[in-house]
């Protein structure tokens, strides 16, 4: 079957060069039995490929099923792919089939293929490599025959450098790649696919399609879709049901598009969002934070040693006291200029012990060009430092400890282990 065909049978919208090539490779591997993994962003379509694949294959007639790993629970997704024996675990009143027993003999995908625990990795390999798995709670070895292809939007190899992914299944489901294009990659598709969602959420609410002149297909086009095909489909959607004008102006179509950066770098959030975001984030945050502290500590640095080189600026070194003492961030306690986390020590200068000075004065006496910067940017020890006043402040309630610091509970619990943290 030529690619056009396939196209018109799953109506797959589209001419780029990446995009056919990736079709290309679904139709040739379709005939085999082979392991597929598809790559790609998150709604570019890469379900629609495995469907293909199982269309054009000698197990079309036998039954499909796809399966998000990212939406079950890491409790039960050993029983949901394997099944389970009657009493196995709280709950299981009766014995179940899992999928691979009950699509033996035709094809299983499994989505975000990244999101599987390491033990369910494992069991998925001797599927893989033996055609064998068993039962929660039973000791008896099952057969299965079962065609697998994987999709996932994480890079894997990653992952598996990671310790968050068996090196061994990423070889093993990736006998044959597919990558899937992102829709920023294929800019000659997107006003057509456009065109076609506009006509056919036209023809669903009985109304005229809606068409774009020219400086909203530039706008079209270069907006970057991170949601890829899905977000330019919804896009459609709103557009034909609220636009008051058919023909929709590049300033109309801004209203329905979402603002965006090319900035990439890690964004201060809210704690309510953070609890719920993955702890490398934080790290980022971390990482930014304590590099712009060092750069506001090298700078003070400079500042001290040009007032201390120039004993007739006594007017500039009481302004300069001043402003330390107004700043948030750094305070002068004793001989120490002490910041947000982590005292800069000032050596080789006297504060008088005034009995009624309101601000301190620096004093000229056995002046020496000599700083010393003593600070640790280890962010591991920051992580644990910032995790034991966390216990502390809450007395060891983990729960509060985790909402102050920004985290999940489940991830304070790790981090806990992972520092040999005593609580």
């Amino acid at each position: 079957m030529d690619i056009q065909s396939i196209k018109n049978r799953f109506n797959i919208i589209g001419n780029a060069p990446a995009l056919n090539y990736a079709l290309q490779v679904a139709v040739q591997v379709a005939a085999t039995d082979l392991t597929v993994l598809i790559n790609g962003e998150s709604g570019v379509g890469k379900e629609v490929f495995s469907q293909i694949i199982h269309s054009l294959s000698s197990r079309k007639h036998n039954p499909f099923i796809a399966v998000n790993c990212g939406a079950i629970p890491e409790g039960t997704i050993d029983s949901e792919l394997f099944g389970h024996e009657k009493g196995s675990f709280t709950g299981a009143v009766d014995a179940r089939k899992g999928y691979f027993e009950t699509v033996n003999g035709g094809t299983i995908f499994l989505d975000e293929i990244g999101e599987l625990p390491l033990g369910t990795q494992a069991r998925l390999l001797r599927v893989l490599e033996a055609g064998e798995y068993i039962r929660v709670g039973s000791s008896k070895t099952q057969k299965t025959d079962v065609r697998v292809i994987a999709a996932t939007n994480k890079d894997l190899l990653q992952l598996v450098q990671s310790g968050k992914f068996r090196e061994d299944l990423y070889y093993r489901l990736s006998t044959v790649p597919i990558r899937v294009p992102s829709l920023h990659d294929r800019p000659e598709d997107i006003h057509l696919l456009f065109r076609k969602f506009a006509a056919d959420f036209a023809h669903k609410y009985k109304t005229s399609p809606v068409q774009l002149d020219e400086d909203a297909k530039n706008l079209l086009i270069n907006y970057p879709w991170p949601g890829n095909v899905r977000e330019l489909k919804n896009i459609a959607e709103q557009i034909s049901v609220l636009s008051q004008d058919k023909q929709v102006t590049s300033a109309g179509l801004s209203k329905f598009l979402q603002p965006y950066s090319s900035n990439r770098m890690p964004a201060l959030v809210s704690p309510a969002h953070t609890n719920t975001q993955d702890f490398s984030n934080e790290r980022e945050m971390l990482y930014k934070l304590f590099f712009d502290m060092k750069k506001d500590v090298t700078e003070l640095k400079r500042m001290f040693l040009e007032v201390l080189q120039n004993p007739q600026m006594s007017a500039q070194n009481q302004a300069f006291i001043n402003q330390l003492k107004e700043n948030d961030t750094y305070r002068l306690k004793g001989n120490e200029l002490v910041p947000a986390l982590n005292p800069v020590s000032i050596s080789n200068y006297d504060l008088p012990p005034a009995a009624n000075h309101t601000q301190p004065v620096l004093m000229n006496n056995d002046i020496h060009e000599h700083v010393e910067v003593e600070e640790s940017l280890n962010i591991v020890d920051k992580e644990k430092e910032l995790i034991i006043k966390a216990l502390k402040k809450h007395k060891s309630k983990r729960k509060d400890a985790a909402l102050d610091l920004g985290i999940s509970e489940r991830t304070l619990y790790r981090k806990l282990k992972e520092y040999d943290i005593e609580e």
